[in-house]
């Protein structure tokens, strides 16, 4: 079974924090449910939210904290 992905929604900057000065929505090996919030993905200064449409564990980040991202592009990967 392939694993699952979030994907990215938007082009932009993907963050894995609220914040600079708070930890990460997420890490690696963190169960997530669906709707919960894995990263933002920033627009022109429009901050937009990146939900698990599945639940599952975190196996990986796909990208990191500031990289560009494009809309479809895999940024997190879940186990089962």
């Amino acid at each position: 079974m392939a694993p699952k992905q979030i994907l990215s929604p938007l082009p932009g900057t993907f963050y894995r924090k609220p914040s600079p000065d708070e930890p990460p929505f997420k890490e690696v090996g963190d169960q997530v449910a669906v709707g919960d919030v894995v990263g933002i993905v920033e627009v022109m200064k429009s901050f937009n939210q990146v939900v698990a449409e599945e639940a599952g564990t975190i196996t990986a980040f796909l990208a990191e904290d500031e990289d560009a991202v494009m809309p479809g592009q895999p940024l997190v990967e879940l186990g089962s």
